[in-house]
């Protein structure tokens, strides 16, 4: 029953890891850059959040209510004032102008706000321990509600690309942003847009954090860790699959923690290294790649 517990709860922490991975695969699948900035806004966003809470006593929900368009407006930004005017300079310079915007936004973030750690937990009541029996398995109820967010935000994003004008607009630009263009569709606008939906999503995932656990201004770095893996593991790109890698990546760092006091991380970066390697040793196979595809 020990081990189905730490399943259990290793499902959960995946809903927490692909809702902060969502941002992260949405901007990789519209416009082709891994932001590494995505791990320091989450904390900004955090940051924020708690400001709110804590000088003019908003809830928590409510704070994050004015964050999401607040993120939004930056993602349109930095995507109008970074991204766009960088990518034009190559490939490598819109990856290399978010990593010295996070070493930027971590610095900022420890210079005003100190190096002490801050949780929204005190904020929330008893929703940051209570928790409800399912299956013989004690569940947090914060952790199944990260978990349902995970999944209508998911479920959301993945409506707008099949069901919305937008969203075929989003998918023209992704697939060949030249032909779109020639077809009348604002490229520059949709990637604008679609990089303010991905930092909309950052501050829900900034949210949730500093609700599970606290935030320090340098807790970034490990954050786009576990999103990153979390995305490389069910498929650059993928929502649902942003989903998968995040349940797998939860799993094994839940039953690593099981086998060993160490093992949590470790087991975590073994299975992303494992998938990793996997699709190297597919691609380099393409019989047995259609194979397993069932093709």
């Amino acid at each position: 029953m020990n081990w189905f517990n730490q399943a259990v709860q290793g499902v959960l922490l995946g809903g927490y890891y692909a809702l902060l991975a969502c941002g992260l695969s949405f901007m990789f699948g519209v416009m082709g850059i891994i932001n590494l900035a995505h791990g320091s806004l989450a904390v900004a966003a955090a940051y924020g959040v708690y400001f709110l809470a804590e000088r003019f006593g908003l809830h928590p929900f409510a704070a994050l209510a004015l964050a999401v368009p607040v993120m939004a407006a930056v993602g349109w930004g930095l995507q109008r004032l970074v991204l766009e005017r960088s990518r034009r300079a190559g490939e490598l310079v819109p990856i290399l102008a978010t990593f010295g915007l996070a070493v930027m936004l971590d610095n900022a973030m420890f210079s005003l706000l100190g190096a002490d750690t801050r949780s929204l937990a005190p904020h929330i009541d008893t929703l940051a321990y209570d928790g409800s029996e399912l299956a013989g398995v004690v569940v947090g109820d914060l952790s199944v509600l990260i978990f349902a967010a995970a999944v209508v935000l998911l479920g959301g994003l993945h409506l707008l690309l099949r069901r919305t004008a937008m969203g075929r607009r989003i998918r023209a630009v992704a697939d060949d942003p030249s032909t779109a263009q020639l077809v009348g569709v604002n490229a520059t606008g949709v990637n604008a847009a679609a990089a303010a939906i991905s930092m909309g999503t950052v501050a829900i995932a900034g949210a949730f954090l500093a609700m599970r656990a606290t935030v320090d201004p340098y807790a970034g770095a490990p954050q786009l860790l576990f999103a990153f893996e979390a995305v490389m593991i069910g498929g650059a790109g993928s929502l649902w699959g942003t989903l998968a890698g995040g349940i797998v990546l939860g799993v094994a760092q839940s039953l690593g923690a099981q086998v060993h006091p160490q093992g949590f991380l470790i087991a975590g970066h073994a299975m992303f290294l494992a998938v990793l390697l996997g699709r190297i040793f597919l691609q380099d196979h393409p019989g047995l790649l259609a194979l397993v595809r069932g093709r």
